[in-house]
Parts: structure tokens; C-alpha cells; sequence
């Protein structure tokens, strides 16, 4: 009995659902805020994207005359739920709730079944800006995913060279072996993985200069332009979640040998990391950078992100 309490308050409260929401919601109104201040404007509260999301609650929600209605309707489920699942993966410091041998390899699916729940709503929609907001975010995905993984095997060799396969996909192993060996931003091999890893985040999240995939001003929002009431408010709210979960993975990747030894100090350590690499990832480019095409979103994923990345597996593989 004592052990399903303790999974209902993981998944519901710490570090799931409630820690996500809360956090991320809190992650999105201070990168507007930060936006807003380096274009020389006030900004919308912090709480903004909250209140965005109570507002499209209290809304009808209307499904176009041609969509298939129950995959319109469960697409943005399907994200936000796989998204919170991910959270409970990715630990918190020395604080880990589920760990398994091949925690990446999970993340990484869970990741990608966010995005396709992006493209199956849009597909549902019957829209046509929709239709070309989902061709766009294919190609997102296509450009970020392979540095993504080179990012990961980098990690993995570093952490697991002892290891009988010469690899580890485990998460609370690679934060074992920054507690032994220093946090991974510190070895020299590691930094081109650590900014491809800064490179990946905005594109996977979908912010500005990468947000090609709704583009406002271009495809009235692509994959989302159908979308109103609470499926449109879970899309956001998964949006915000999304900011803090790529935020985390960072900081347990390159910076998981910070531990207090306390769960809820490590937590906000973690929240004020994360707070540090949305100005660096998410405002500064927001604010500065004109939106990329979309042969430039490719280009540049797999020709400079992912040679960063491969530079650093190279570097492991060696010894170096």
C-alpha cells in the first residue's frame, strides 16, 4: 500500500505532474518576460502562460467539419502524457524515480512520440495550413534527432567506458559516474556535445528561431491552427512542461554531479539551472534571431550541430 502511495504522489506531484507543470509554466512566462525586456517592453505577467491555459479551458471546443475526431482529440493527451512520463525518468540530481539500464534509449522514444502526437493532430485537422505545419515539423525532428543521439552516445561512452559493452544508456549511472568524476561540462571532450546539446534544446521545444513547424505570421500557427478549448490549452501546457523536461535532461547529462544529498534542495538547484539555460537557449536567440527557413533549419542541424556532436564521440571513443 505504502509503495502505491508513494508512485501516485511521483507521478501526480514530485517530480511529476505537479512539479512539471508548476515549473515549466514558470520557465515559459519568464523567457516572454526576459523577451520582452530585451526588446524594450513591459511583458505579460509571469504567469502568463497559466492563465493562457485556465483561458482556453473556459473555451468551446470546435472540431473542423472534415477532422477525424478521435485522433484530433487525443493527440495533445498523448503528448502531455508522454511528456510527464519522461519527467519521471530524468532525475533529479541524486533523486531518481524510475531508472532502468536503457533510461536514453526510453527518452528519446517518449520524446519523439510528443512530436508525432504534434503531426497526427495536425494530419486529423484536415487543415491545409495544419497540413503544411506538419511537413515542417517532420523536418524539424528529422534535422535535431541525429545530433540528439550523437549527443547521447557521447555521453554514454564517456560514462560507460568500463561497463561490460563499452556504453551506458542509464541515467542515474552517468549521474554516478559525474559524482566519482566530475560533472561532464568539465571535460575538455565533452563541450562540443554540451552546445550541441544547447543547440538541440530550442528546436525540440519549437521556440523562436526554430519554430517553423506554427510559424504565426507564415502558416497561422501550422500544426496547430484547428485547435481551440482545453485540447488547444494541453498543447500549450505541454509546450511549457516540454522547456523545463529539456532543461532538466541538460543539467543530468553535463551538470549531473551537482548533489546536495536532499531531494528538495537538488530540486532547486536544478530549477534555478534550468532558469539559467532558458536565457541562454531559448530568450537571447528569441529576442535577437529572425526565424530560420526551413532547408536552413537542416542544414545547419546536420552540418554544424551534429559535427559538434560527432567531434565530441570521436574525442571519447578515442580516449582523448
Amino acid at each position: 500500500m505504502t509503495n502505491l502511495l508513494w508512485t501516485i504522489f511521483h507521478v501526480l506531484v514530485f517530480p511529476g505532474l505537479l512539479f512539471c507543470v508548476v515549473v515549466g509554466v514558470l520557465l515559459a512566462g519568464l523567457d516572454r518576460k526576459l523577451v520582452a525586456r530585451m526588446q524594450n517592453r513591459v511583458g505579460p505577467p509571469l504567469l502568463q502562460p497559466w492563465y493562457d491555459f485556465l483561458k482556453c479551458c473556459g473555451k468551446e471546443t470546435i472540431i473542423p467539419r472534415h477532422a477525424r475526431k478521435g485522433l484530433f482529440l487525443a493527440a495533445p493527451v498523448l503528448g502531455f502524457a508522454a511528456l510527464i512520463t519522461v519527467a519521471l525518468f530524468v532525475p533529479v540530481f541524486s533523486y531518481s524515480v524510475y531508472s532502468t539500464s536503457a533510461d536514453l534509449v526510453v527518452i528519446l522514444y517518449l520524446l519523439t512520440v510528443v512530436g508525432v502526437s504534434m503531426i497526427v493532430g495536425a494530419a486529423a485537422s484536415g487543415s491545409p495550413f495544419a497540413g503544411v505545419g506538419l511537413s515542417r515539423e517532420m523536418v524539424a525532428m528529422i534535422s535535431y534527432e541525429l545530433p540528439f543521439v550523437l549527443v547521447m552516445l557521447a555521453v554514454g561512452r564517456m560514462a560507460g567506458e568500463g561497463s561490460p559493452l563499452g556504453v551506458t544508456f542509464s541515467l542515474q549511472a552517468i549521474v554516478d559516474w559525474q559524482a566519482v568524476n566530475g560533472n561532464m561540462l568539465f571535460h575538455w571532450s565533452m563541450i562540443p556535445a554540451a552546445l550541441a546539446m544547447l543547440f538541440v534544446i530550442p528546436c525540440e521545444i519549437g521556440m523562436h528561431p526554430f519554430d517553423i513547424a506554427e510559424a504565426e505570421t507564415e502558416i497561422c500557427e501550422g500544426t496547430l491552427a484547428e485547435y481551440s478549448g482545453p485540447p488547444a490549452g494541453l498543447f500549450r501546457l505541454t509546450h511549457c512542461v516540454k522547456m523545463y523536461v529539456m532543461c532538466a535532461l541538460f543539467c543530468v547529462l553535463f551538470l549531473g554531479g551537482i548533489s546536495t544529498g536532499y531531494a528538495a534542495l537538488d530540486a532547486l538547484v536544478m530549477v534555478a539551472l534550468s532558469v539559467v539555460l532558458t536565457f541562454v537557449t531559448m530568450s537571447v536567440p528569441h529576442a535577437v534571431c529572425a526565424r530560420f527557413k526551413v532547408e536552413q533549419v537542416f542544414q545547419f542541424y546536420w552540418t554544424v550541430v551534429a559535427g559538434l556532436a560527432l567531434i565530441s564521440l570521436i574525442l571519447v571513443w578515442l580516449g582523448l
